[in-house]
């Protein structure tokens, strides 16, 4: 490999001007979101007021059906992802231990219950959320299409897609929200000693 062959090197090995940029917007945006992360009543305020926003701007342009349709279905696959049990170890890829993630310079995700689930898919709802206003405003993206199609569409996908879910959640006795530490009920106090 030859000098500057890197993605995001110049020619002379120094990361270019562009990859500095985009490095540091993206230490900036890494560093927002993790000021934010206590203030999840905030986050899900403005993750409501941007889809309040995007459904009303959908509605007085009245198109874009397209993008509010792949906007649906994004957020179907977010809400089934986060129904879907985490796997253990995925058949292709090393689980990260804790030996691996510090011996690799990596840190260790101690939060790594259900609320930083929840966490990790409201802040890709919003990412779509942002996405697909931004859509909005290119009229390419405006396709002429018979909108009660698509609707009908995505309730038929909706019902057989949470139907399977919800068999398999049966089926394997799995809940995706806890509800506080599960207490037991130990053998009753009779008041008699050995």
């Amino acid at each position: 490999m030859s000098e500057g062959d890197s993605v995001g090197e110049s020619i002379h090995g120094k990361p270019s001007v562009v990859a500095a940029f985009f490095t540091g917007v993206g230490t900036v945006y890494q560093t927002w979101l993790d000021k934010s992360t206590p203030f999840y009543v905030v986050r899900w305020a403005l993750t409501l007021l941007l889809t309040a926003i995007y459904m009303i701007r959908v509605y007085i342009l009245q198109g874009w059906y397209i993008v509010t349709y792949a906007l649906g279905i994004y957020h179907l696959n977010l809400f089934i992802a986060f129904l879907s049990p985490k796997m253990r170890a995925h058949p292709f890829r090393p689980s990260r231990t804790r030996s691996s993630a510090l011996s690799s310079g990596g840190c260790l995700n101690l939060n790594s219950g259900k609320s930083s689930a929840l966490g990790l898919a409201l802040h890709s709802a919003t990412k779509g959320i942002v996405i697909a206003m931004i859509c909005t405003f290119f009229e390419a993206f405006n396709v002429p299409v018979f909108w009660p199609i698509l609707v009908m569409y995505f309730i038929m996908l909706f019902c057989i897609t949470m139907k399977r879910q919800i068999k398999h959640m049966i089926k394997y006795r799995y809940l995706p929200f806890t509800h506080g530490k599960r207490t037991y009920k130990g053998k009753e106090d009779t008041g008699k000693t050995f």
